[in-house]
């Protein structure tokens, strides 16, 4: 029996300004994670896999980007930040595994509204801290070069993930 999934008729997370963190190389990155989880969310059955894979993609390409900069500016929380970078792409592996070969496109539907509360809450806290010392150190996406050292003192040197 293969029932027709309801599509969402409107995806979970728009763009806004509350998401904008300053950086145009990570907002960027943003829109286009946010483009993407609207069209995994509205896509129909036949397309909702392709449209996953696609997401799952950019984020990879995305969170190593990011892992990139953590390293190369000894950006302090990086193990936290990395962590859930490594959650949600276990997620997408995980969703795509069983759409495929379980046919559980209903798992999907479920998760992908849950993904775009995760971000919200990941952009305005984990990226506006890592935004906020790539600015500190004066780094250049382009060149992956700093332009001042960064410092002991600032508070995106902490290595805990409580903060």
């Amino acid at each position: 029996m293969t029932t027709e999934l309801a599509t969402a008729t409107s995806p979970s997370l728009v763009w806004s300004e509350e998401l904008v963190l300053g950086l145009p190389a990570i907002d960027q990155t943003h829109v286009e994670f946010v483009e993407l989880l609207a069209a995994t969310e509205l896509a129909d059955d036949e397309q909702l896999l392709n449209r996953l894979q696609a997401l799952s993609d950019h984020t990879v390409d995305h969170f190593g980007r990011e892992d990139q900069w953590m390293a190369a500016t000894a950006f302090g929380p990086v193990h936290c930040h990395g962590m859930q970078h490594r959650v949600v792409l276990q997620t997408l592996e995980e969703l795509l595994r069983r759409g495929h070969e379980e046919g559980d496109l209903a798992l999907v539907r479920e998760i992908l509204p849950e993904l775009g509360k995760w971000f919200t809450q990941h952009a305005q806290t984990m990226d506006a801290a890592l935004a906020w010392h790539l600015d500190q150190v004066g780094f250049d996406e382009t060149t992956g070069q700093m332009s001042r050292l960064p410092s002991a003192e600032t508070p995106a040197q902490s290595g805990s993930c409580a903060s």
